[in-house]
C-alpha cells in the first residue's frame, strides 16, 4: 500500500529503529511511546484488520511480541508489559495497518487504560449475548 506509513517502513522508505525482523513480521520502536521501550510488531503483509491476518502470521506476531516484552522487562527493569491491538478507528486504531503494541509497564509508571466495567442486567442477558457471538463465530 503506497500511502501506508508501516508499508513504507517495511520497504525502507522511512527510517525506523528496528528491534526484530523475519520474513513475516517487523518490530520497531514506537516514535511516541507510552513508556520508553514501547515497540510495535507488524505483519509484513498489509492487513487493515487483525481479522484478515493469516493464522501463522498472527501467531508469529504474538510470539515475537511476548519475547520482546520479556526482553524489555529484563533489559529495562520493568515489572511487566501489555500487548495491545486496536482493530478499527472506534477501537483507537490510528494507522490502518494492523499492529500489536508491546508496552513495558512499571508498578508506578502512571499510565492507566481507564477501562470501564459494566454489569450485565442478568445471567440470561449475558448468555443471550454469548449465544449471538457464538452464532457468528467463524473459526
Amino acid at each position: 500500500m503506497e500511502n501506508c506509513i508501516f508499508c513504507r517502513i517495511i520497504a525502507g522508505e522511512i527510517p525506523s529503529t528496528k528491534i526484530y525482523e523475519d520474513d513475516l513480521v517487523l518490530a520497531f520502536m514506537d516514535i511516541s511511546p507510552i513508556n520508553f521501550g514501547h515497540i510495535l510488531v507488524i505483519p509484513k503483509e498489509h492487513h487493515n484488520s487483525s481479522a484478515s491476518i493469516p493464522e501463522n502470521i498472527a501467531g508469529r506476531m504474538f510470539y515475537v511480541a511476548s519475547r520482546i516484552g520479556v526482553a524489555c522487562k529484563r533489559s529495562l527493569d520493568y515489572d511487566g508489559f501489555n500487548l495491545h491491538l486496536a482493530d478499527g478507528t472506534c477501537a483507537g486504531q490510528v494507522v490502518m495497518h494492523a499492529h500489536l503494541h508491546v508496552v513495558p509497564r512499571g508498578l508506578d509508571d502512571g499510565f492507566h487504560w481507564n477501562w470501564r466495567q459494566l454489569k450485565y442486567e442478568s445471567d440470561a442477558v449475558r448468555q443471550e449475548t454469548a449465544d449471538k457471538i457464538v452464532e457468528k463465530l467463524k473459526i
